[in-house]
């Protein structure tokens, strides 16, 4: 969730947000259009962090943007930027995609969400499960080779597309997928043991 600063732009920024949700609001969809043309990148990246899915991550985002439609008139701006308020929406509306299956992924994208985006209200217990979580997890990303690791870090910690990854690390799309395929297939293996309860 992007850290609210006292910089200036961004405090226009919000403030141009808080307009638009409250025109909203009011009926208006000019407006809405306008607050999605300004914030879906980073709802739709925040979403695609979680869900490790571009066609879910798309279609939960206009799930996000039809929730603000219907809901612009709860918004309050004394209880929290709109920035802030979007991306709860978003991530609560990704989580829940996410925990109903409804999105294709591997187990590895399970413990990354969860590690990424755990609660803020977390319980001590979680709080040790989501350390193992991390130790597995990094435990699991070193049986890859660095070329590996560096093509399924890009994809899913980052949320770039194969095509993007390509382009940034200069190689053909066909050596990108096989690096991210051939290293997700590794680190389902790895993780396996703890995913069946069988590691302690």
């Amino acid at each position: 969730m992007p850290v609210m600063t006292a910089d200036p732009t961004k405090l226009v920024q919000e403030q141009e947000w808080a307009h638009l949700i409250a025109l909203t609001a009011e009926g208006d969809q000019t407006a809405l259009a306008t607050l999605y043309d300004r914030t879906s990148s980073q709802v739709f990246g925040l979403i695609l962090k979680i869900l490790n899915n571009r066609e879910a991550a798309e279609e939960v985002t206009l799930d996000v943007y039809t929730q603000v439609w219907r809901q612009a008139h709860a918004y309050d701006r004394t209880r929290g930027a709109p920035g802030a308020w979007l991306m709860m929406l978003a991530r609560t509306r990704a989580i829940d995609r996410f925990r109903s299956g409804e999105a294709e992924r591997g187990r590895i994208a399970s413990l990354d969400a969860a590690t990424l985006f755990a609660s803020d209200e977390e319980t001590p217990e979680q709080e040790v499960e989501g350390q193992e979580r991390r130790r597995y997890v990094q435990q699991a990303l070193a049986v890859l080779t660095a070329e590996q690791r560096q093509a399924v870090a890009l994809a899913y910690f980052y949320g770039l597309s194969q095509s993007e990854i390509a382009e940034k690390l200069q190689l053909p799309l066909g050596t990108v997928k096989t690096r991210i395929r051939l290293g997700m297939i590794k680190l389902r293996e790895a993780l396996a043991p703890y995913e069946s309860g069988l590691v302690s």
